[in-house]
């Protein structure tokens, strides 16, 4: 039985209070989150059995109708995802640094699930949607070349959904930026 959890996320408040009942009656799921985003957006982040998940969310999406912004399922969650999520993983040392910004949530966490698992790099934080628009981005450190290739994985999966915003790599992030990105919760 593998950990995975799903994404849906609307562009209605009441859509996806509604959608998030009938989720989680419809399979074996945990709420690990439901929520208003920016600007006016509602996410359901559900965790579980892949194939619960996965009937669960395909559930949400069959009735989302023309609410949809974007979902997702991650059959194997990668450990540093929900708490990047939750706040901010702490760095030790200095760093090079990548961003990915993306137009949703649930690209976001998909990219940089795709990223950790690609590179050998620490997903610092997810910011999720909250005063920015309904944008989504994450913060990586690491080697540089090990970012750059993080940053390439995450862009592309963001990308091929056409939610990808930007990018970026910082390899010698000035000694201010670095102290904002890991005491910014």
């Amino acid at each position: 039985m593998s950990q995975s959890i799903g994404i849906l996320e609307l562009t209605s408040i009441a859509k996806g209070i509604e959608l998030a009942d009938l989720m989680l009656k419809s399979a074996g799921v945990t709420l690990l989150a439901s929520k208003t985003l920016c600007p006016g957006k509602y996410l359901v982040i559900l965790g579980g059995d892949v194939g619960a998940v996965q009937q669960s969310i395909a559930s949400g999406t069959q009735q989302s109708g023309d609410t949809l912004v974007d979902s997702m399922v991650i059959p194997r969650l990668h450990p540093s995802i929900l708490p990047a999520i939750s706040g901010l993983t702490p760095v030790d040392q200095r760093q090079s640094v990548g961003v990915v910004e993306t137009w949703s949530v649930a690209a976001c966490v998909e990219a940089a699930d795709a990223a950790v698992k690609a590179a050998n790099v620490t997903l610092m934080r997810i910011h999720m949607a909250f005063g920015i628009g309904g944008k989504c981005y994450m913060v990586l450190a690491g080697e540089v070349s090990d970012v750059r290739n993080a940053v390439q994985v995450a862009s592309d999966t963001a990308g091929a959904k056409g939610l990808l915003v930007n990018r970026c790599v910082i390899p010698r992030p000035h000694d201010a930026l670095w102290r904002q990105l890991v005491q910014e919760a």
